[in-house]
């Protein structure tokens, strides 16, 4: 058995590290580098789902620039849990109050996943807290 044939489901989940570590992760990622919406006065009060917090944030090259090399990784590692007979895979990417930067985040690479073929789910953990 190699596992080749089972498609993994992979679901992410975006977080706020104010309100703890998803403990269910097998990945997590600290996104808290990448500029920051909640400093910007029109934004702080929308989430990551909003198209204005969304191009704000994928504006900045450091951002496009993650996401990419992010899913290069991924790309790379998925077929190995697969290969290890893994079917479920849970990534979590974590901002401060898992509110803007992390659900744009989320979006990004779970679109990305979803262009090669991968079965993703996204869950949004703290967005609606404050």
């Amino acid at each position: 058995y190699t596992g080749e044939d089972e498609q993994l489901s992979v679901q992410i989940l975006s977080f706020g590290y104010k309100y703890g570590v998803p403990l269910e992760a097998d990945l997590m990622m600290d996104v808290r580098f990448l500029p920051n919406p909640y400093f910007v006065e029109s934004l702080k009060d929308l989430d990551g789902t909003a198209a204005a917090v969304r191009s704000w944030v994928l504006q900045w090259t450091t951002v496009q620039e993650f996401i990419s090399d992010y899913c290069a990784l991924l790309l790379r590692l998925l077929p190995a849990y697969i290969q290890e007979g893994k079917r479920y895979l849970t990534m979590a990417f974590g901002c401060t109050g898992g509110k803007h930067r992390s659900v744009v985040i989320a979006e990004g690479i779970a679109d990305s996943l979803r262009q090669n073929n991968y079965h993703v789910t996204v869950f949004h953990r703290d967005i609606h807290l404050e």
